[in-house]
């Protein structure tokens, strides 16, 4: 097995003491939300009165140059960053592995360019599939232990495609309630009954499914819903009592693995290695391959039967462009390397045991979290912006997650550890917030 290589250090000129670097929205906006701007957004308009809330945080962020998304990067993300001309360690990446920018990851991305050029030049049904489709999607299969999988342009787009081409209105989902905006967009989509239980608790599963069914339409069939490891909270879903109750009552299951794959599990495999569960008990699996897998798309895996249904049935896999082979490329490459480098696995979870468990000890409260997902919660919006923004200030960049993406007074900053952190870097980290705290 190869060893992990050193992360780049923390450099030397990184502020101990607070600096004001920019916040990215002069540069983004280019000055729209000047002081003094007002907005009456009304219900006839392109934007309805919705968008006035909006715009009105925006503003409010901009004129204390405290507006907290879509910093721009000028290189590769990694454990550390470069944004503005300054260097920034990096505590929101999904790069759980630290694979993003592995040359042998980037060399196989470049060879398929050379092969294949950029693009496919049709969708997957017709003329778009390459060989290289078919080689990675068998390497995920045989990474999941599934029969086959199929490729699409993104984790959210696997979701419309599976659940938008198996299920309709005579059917119906039972979602926990902070599975990811995607499923419930797919639900929308399929024009499914939805129903939502308490969050990982099987006995409020077990309470909807026997209630029959949303608004006592009794439905068809029954489809259950659960991501492996949840986005915003960075727990783990309670995976053996949802094969339990499916089983128990006739159900599917399907998981979404986008936060788990590469994370749980001695070799990465996702929340069914975790556990120890025969990936045959879920019914349907998806994911992203734009985390841990540092490229681009999504998969579905499953039954051939399922895979076949699909490549026949799902609007994205007849009417969307095909996943372009760079893309592909670097998915088929960096399963490889999961599969022979499984150190990688345990060096994150080492990680994110560290930061956790110093976060905890300054007294910080880190909700749910069991994995490389660490929330910070703040509860209040205003206070998670300035926190992100102070953070910056001394050379930390972090997403903070705000109403809608989280219900209102759940606020967060949301941490994500990758095995290419250092312990050096973490530990300066921890010297921040405890800087932050004290202040």
């Amino acid at each position: 097995m190869k060893a992990i290589p050193e992360p780049v250090p923390a450099q030397a000129d990184w502020p101990s003491t607070r600096k004001h670097f920019r916040s990215s929205s002069g540069e983004i906006f280019n000055g729209y939300f000047a002081e003094g701007r007002t907005w009456s957004f009304k219900k006839q308009d392109l934007l309805d009165a919705r968008a006035r809330r909006l715009f009105e945080n925006a503003a409010l962020a901009c004129s204390v140059d405290a507006y907290p998304f879509q910093a721009p990067l000028t290189h590769k993300s990694g454990p550390c960053v470069l944004t503005d001309g300054h260097e920034m360690l990096m505590l929101s990446s999904y790069d759980y592995l630290g694979l993003i920018g592995d040359p042998r990851v980037d060399a196989a991305a470049i060879e398929a360019v050379k092969r294949y050029g950029t693009g496919t030049g049709g969708v997957r049904l017709l003329t778009g599939t390459l060989e290289l489709h078919r080689e990675t999607e068998e390497a995920l299969a045989r990474f999941k232990g599934t029969e086959a999988a199929l490729t699409f342009t993104s984790g959210y787009v696997a979701n419309l495609a599976v659940i938008s081409s198996l299920f309709g209105p005579a059917d119906r989902v039972i979602a926990d309630s902070l599975s990811h905006r995607s499923l419930m967009d797919a639900c929308r989509l399929a024009g499914v009954q939805v129903q939502r239980f308490e969050h990982n608790d099987p006995e409020s599963l077990r309470r909807e499914i026997q209630s029959g069914g949303a608004n006592g339409v009794q439905a068809n069939r029954t489809l259950i819903i659960s991501d492996g490891v949840f986005s915003m909270d960075g727990d783990i879903c309670c995976l053996p009592d949802l094969i339990a109750i499916k089983k128990e009552f006739g159900c599917y299951l399907l998981m979404d693995e986008s936060h788990a794959t590469g994370v749980l599990g001695a070799g990465g495999r996702g929340t069914d290695e975790h556990f120890g569960i025969d990936t045959g008990d879920v019914d349907i699996w998806t994911g992203s391959l734009a985390k841990a897998i540092p490229s681009g798309g999504g998969f579905v895996a499953g039954s051939r039967e399922l895979m076949i249904y699909l490549q026949h049935a799902s609007a994205p896999f007849i009417f969307s462009g095909a996943m372009p082979a760079p893309t592909a490329a670097a998915v088929r490459a960096a399963i490889g390397i999961v599969e022979a480098e499984p150190g990688r696995v345990d060096k994150v979870r080492r990680n994110a045991r560290f930061l956790r468990e110093g976060l905890q000890e300054l007294g910080f409260d880190t909700g749910l979290s069991q994995t490389a997902v660490i929330p910070l919660m703040l509860y209040d919006d205003t206070r998670t912006a300035l926190f992100a923004r102070e953070l910056r200030n001394r050379g930390i960049l972090t997403s903070p997650v705000m109403f809608p993406a989280v219900a209102q007074g759940s606020s967060r900053l949301r941490l994500c550890v990758t095995a290419a952190h250092s312990e050096q870097q973490l530990q300066f980290a921890l010297d921040v917030f405890a800087t932050l705290r004290d202040a």
